[in-house]
């Protein structure tokens, strides 16, 4: 198949670096620009990463001697030249729903890591397994912008899809109310032990803005499509505790639930075991085959151990087992710059490949 021609905006940052290393040897998408900063713009790739090239990986050859363009200022040459773009700019938030705004209205869709435009009612904020009936309120959001191709579709936060995709398969037992601390790697602030010295050896109990996003946007993901918007899930009640650990990559998550229809664990692990999602029924590229990984052991999951299952996209579970103030507690771990950032926003672009929103120019 012809592949299609894909942007990185914000492609110097560390979710930035993590889109140009996906894009290497991707079976749909092809890496035609990469777009930063002003005053990296003109620069060679590899140079403008020089020193601060957060990945596991070596800088993809095809991607070393790209020049840089501007996100700000090539926004109309930039959408003429690819089918879309990704989104991982570093800006303040109402100059990154400007610009995401501006692209769309190139006619250039935007597949999002920010999170500028979670909460713009007909922007579709997805995990492609859990809520894919909802890029449909696309059609809507282009009559808003007067597009025909442009849209933005956002991925959610990284550390809700360490539990949202736990919980979901639960939420025909009728979730009431959920507990949820999480346990956040510091590669979710941008951030490597050599860039970052001071958590070594320590623990942060403060993340801004991260419990307030923890405890709304799984509302919206849950929520449903109605007269052109995306309307929140009245319930469940969600409270949550958010702390910043010193690990790589990896957000882990300890949540606590109670049932109106209490399930046993061997219904709740049956429902992790069994749950497929749209990703799974077309087989994307980057769709882990088995979504929900539950672990027996009692020492795992482990971020270092499990983070990378499957690519880094699928989703670790285990400590299963019943809570004195809630109906059960478990344990689940997701790898918040793949399955939680850059990974979930290449799989929600092929989604939006194969239902036919996003198109060749």
């Amino acid at each position: 198949m012809e592949k299609f021609k894909v942007g990185v905006i914000g492609g110097t940052g560390m979710v930035g670096q993590r889109f140009v290393t996906l894009m290497q040897g991707h079976p749909w998408f092809q890496l035609t620009v990469i777009a930063a900063s002003p005053r990296s713009a003109g620069k060679r790739y590899e140079e403008a990463v020089a020193g601060r090239w957060a990945m596991d990986v070596p800088i993809p050859d095809e991607a070393k001697d790209m020049i840089l363009m501007s996100a700000q200022d090539d926004v109309e040459q930039i959408a003429s030249m690819v089918d879309f773009v990704f989104s991982a700019v570093d800006m303040k938030k109402e100059e990154i729903k400007a610009l995401e705004e501006a692209y769309a209205k190139h006619e250039c869709p935007v597949v999002s890591n920010n999170s500028a435009h979670r909460w713009t009612p007909d922007v579709p904020m997805v995990i492609p397994e859990v809520n894919p009936e909802h890029i449909k309120v696309i059609a809507d959001q282009r009559k808003r912008l007067g597009t025909k191709r442009g849209f933005i579709a956002v991925k959610s936060n990284c550390s809700i899809q360490s539990y949202v995709p736990a919980l979901s398969p639960l939420r025909e037992f009728d979730i009431q109310k959920i507990l949820v601390c999480t346990y956040q790697a510091i590669s979710g602030a941008g951030k490597t032990f050599e860039t970052w010295p001071d958590m070594v050896d320590n623990l942060i109990p403060y993340i801004g803005g991260e419990e307030e996003k923890s405890e709304q946007e799984p509302l919206k993901v849950w929520g449903r499509v109605e007269n052109g918007r995306i309307v929140n899930a009245p319930s469940p009640a969600i409270t949550a505790q958010c702390l910043r650990v010193p690990v790589s990559n990896g957000h882990t998550a300890a949540a606590f639930v109670t049932f109106k229809n209490k399930p046993t664990m061997e219904q709740m692990k049956d429902a992790w075991k069994n749950f497929k999602g749209r990703p799974q029924e077309l087989n994307l590229p980057t769709a882990p085959k088995q979504f929900l990984h539950y672990f027996e052991e009692p020492d795992r999951p482990q971020a270092r151990l499990d983070r990378d299952l499957e690519g880094g996209m699928a989703v670790s579970v285990g400590r299963l087992r019943p809570d004195t103030q809630y109906d059960y507690k478990f344990v689940s771990l997701s790898h918040n710059t793949l399955r939680g950032a850059a990974g979930g926003a290449v799989l929600l672009a092929e989604l939006l490949c194969a239902e036919g929103y996003i198109t060749r120019q």
